[in-house]
């Protein structure tokens, strides 16, 4: 049985990863802030998925909060707060959090856990399209997801021989964000005539997770909204 983790797990995306590892039999642990979400997502999984307290805005709180983990086979961290930004109004006390959150906290998770990797465990990093195509408010968001490009690199380095790669999704059109949302702007701009899913996006991570050659790479999942 694998263990995967999920970080950020209890919502959203990281719960349809979560649950797409349960329900093949996995032993799942997801993460939130907050540990009574975290362990209701978990009950909501099933499986005997575990929930548990994880608070990346405050890194060194990681070592201790993760003491429970033993072994990890897959390793996702999905953990974001896009809180909008720009320098016209900038406020710098989120500014530092969410820059904290995905590239200190996404690293020191990674530190924490390393040697409780098993031989073919791989790590996936969510970042997303901001790094390529920043819209308004996105001053913060676009730059640490550009930061996960060399994370994802230099961790690939550091941990070798596992595997550590970075997945940016595009506009989700079923996410709770988006589902509502009809016509979207973004389905004009992209070749597949429609935003991808988040099916789509739990098993990209799968492929990312699995595929032995696929190593310090940032793999885009958008339908082909880049190249427009």
């Amino acid at each position: 049985m694998s263990t995967s983790i999920v970080i950020g797990g209890s919502g959203g995306l990281g719960r349809v990863i979560a649950q797409r590892f349960a329900d093949r039999g996995d032993s799942v642990v997801v993460t939130s802030r907050d540990k009574a979400r975290a362990e209701a997502a978990a009950e909501g999984i099933g499986g005997g998925a575990r929930g548990m307290a994880l608070d990346l805005s405050q890194p060194d709180t990681i070592a201790q909060a993760l003491g429970g983990i033993t072994e990890v086979d897959q390793l996702v961290i999905t953990a974001m707060d896009p809180v909008p930004n720009s320098l016209a109004d900038f406020d710098l006390t989120d500014a530092v959090r969410v820059v904290t959150i995905k590239l200190v906290g996404y690293a020191e998770t990674v530190r924490v856990l390393r040697d409780r990797l098993n031989p073919a465990a791989s790590v996936v990093l969510f970042g997303g399209l901001a790094r390529e195509r920043p819209y308004p408010g996105s001053t913060m968001v676009t730059t640490f997801n550009a930061g996960l490009t060399g994370l994802v690199k230099t961790l690939a380095a550091e941990i070798a021989p596992h595997r550590v790669n970075a997945l940016h999704p595009g506009v989700i059109g079923d996410s709770p964000k988006w589902r509502d949302v009809t016509d979207h702007p973004h389905l004009r701009r992209t070749p597949t005539g429609r935003l991808v899913t988040m099916a789509e996006i739990a098993d990209a991570t799968d492929f990312l997770l699995r595929n032995a050659g696929m190593n310090a790479h940032d793999l885009n999942v958008d339908g082909g909204m880049l190249i427009t």
